[in-house]
């Protein structure tokens, strides 16, 4: 079956967000930077999201049943809800951690190439 415009577009934006994940994954390992770590959760995080978004627009299309005459259509709404909570309170909640981490505990910016080599990929993908 060929994918809808509306599909396509979250497909491609799951292959995006897991291949900055892996990348931003990478410089991790490499730099042992806790930004980077923290981006790379971000972008898996996003990648999930995609993936949410998805299982939301299958199961709407599922065909009305005894116990649901009007159908599933709204199914998609509630999984864009559940991805919008995870942005929002989890992201959140995440940037906040890291933000006082810094304050608490400063240090100079170590690996600044490979922050901005993996930030253009992420800006191409």
């Amino acid at each position: 079956m060929a994918a809808t415009g509306g599909t396509r577009t979250i497909v491609t934006a799951l292959i995006a967000n897991f291949t900055i994940a892996i990348a931003k994954f990478f410089g991790f390992v490499i730099t042992s930077s806790s930004a980077m770590l923290a981006e790379a959760v971000h972008s898996l995080a996003d990648t999930s999201n995609q993936a949410l978004l998805l299982l939301g627009k299958k199961r709407s299309k599922k065909s009305p049943s005894a116990e649901r005459p009007f159908g599933f259509g709204r199914e998609r709404f509630f999984w864009a809800f559940v991805v919008s909570l995870v942005l929002f309170s989890l992201g959140s909640m995440y940037a906040v951690y890291e933000g006082i981490e810094k304050i608490r505990h400063p240090h100079e910016i170590e690996s600044l190439w490979w922050a901005l080599a993996i930030l253009l990929f992420a800006m191409v993908m």
